[in-house]
């Protein structure tokens, strides 16, 4: 087989099993930005992210925008928090919290939304698009997942966790799934960040060109470093040496030899001789 075709029938079967192994990829890519998405929504609405325990003074938990209390031995539960009224939220911090969480939602949302642009953009735009708004997501989120502990000196909250609580120190609460939760969906944020930024940028060309010059394919013997264009690519085609056929002029046709020819090493071991002096006669004349 000719290793020309052969190459070719390699860089096939290899770009096929690429292109499959990226859209597998890929749709797991979508897959788990549409389940971030959903992590996301719950963090925010969730009022689960600090806690009572045993040792705590009253009863509650707190959200991003919501301070739940117990009253009556537990059986009821009292809410405060709205998000169309700021004013309600009992700290600065939590409301900032408010803002960022919220915001990182609004982001990852679009971010699902931007998927559809596969069937208008190449792939390779639509993975930027999504991978930059991944990455302001997470931004976000880092923010809020920060800027909520620096509430935790409300009176709302001090209620429940006893007068220790302060900036960054949850007193007698403890932390609660919704802001392990939220730690969680930045660490895969940041992951589905890159690996949208690895599968828009890397491609795999089936024969690259430099690698190609008037039909013919190179196996390693060019360096494209060096390869301006076609046309420096054929002039070193061109430097390859080629076997040569000599062929021994006939005794009859001594006046047709060069008369500014020499032996070499190929016609020392021969039995041609040549005269030289009939050929400096033929040169004088």
């Amino acid at each position: 087989m000719d290793p020309k075709y052969e190459y070719t029938s390699e860089a096939t079967v290899y770009h096929a099993n690429y292109m499959k192994n990226s859209k597998a990829i890929g749709v797991l890519w979508g897959v788990f930005t549409i389940c971030f998405a959903i992590i996301n929504v719950v963090v925010f609405v969730q009022p689960h992210w600090l806690g009572d325990t045993q040792q705590s003074k009253g009863t509650g938990y707190f959200g991003l925008w919501q301070a739940c209390r117990m009253v009556q031995d537990g059986q009821d539960v009292i809410c405060e928090g709205r998000l169309d009224d700021f004013s309600s939220i009992p700290s600065p911090a939590f409301r900032a919290a408010t803002v960022f969480v919220g915001l990182s939602v609004v982001i990852i949302l679009l971010s699902i939304c931007c998927m559809l642009l596969f069937f208008v953009f190449h792939s390779s735009t639509v993975f930027h698009i999504c991978g930059w708004m991944q990455v302001f997501s997470a931004i976000s989120m880092v923010i809020g997942v920060l800027t909520f502990p620096a509430g935790w000196d409300a009176a709302e909250v001090r209620e429940v966790c006893g007068p220790d609580a302060d900036d960054y120190n949850a007193g007698q609460c403890g932390i609660r799934w919704a802001y392990i939760l939220a730690i969680i969906g930045v660490c895969d944020c940041v992951v589905l960040a890159v690996l949208a930024f690895v599968l828009g940028t890397r491609y795999v060309k089936l024969l690259p060109e430099q690698y190609i010059t008037n039909g013919s394919v190179y196996k390693g013997e060019v360096n494209s470093a060096f390869v301006a264009d076609n046309q420096s690519t054929a002039s070193r085609k061109s430097m390859n040496l080629q076997p040569i056929m000599v062929v021994a002029p006939q005794p009859n046709d001594q006046e047709r030899f060069s008369d500014f020819s020499h032996r070499t090493g190929r016609s020392k071991g021969s039995n041609y001789r040549p005269d030289y002096n009939a050929s400096m006669r033929n040169f004088q004349l």
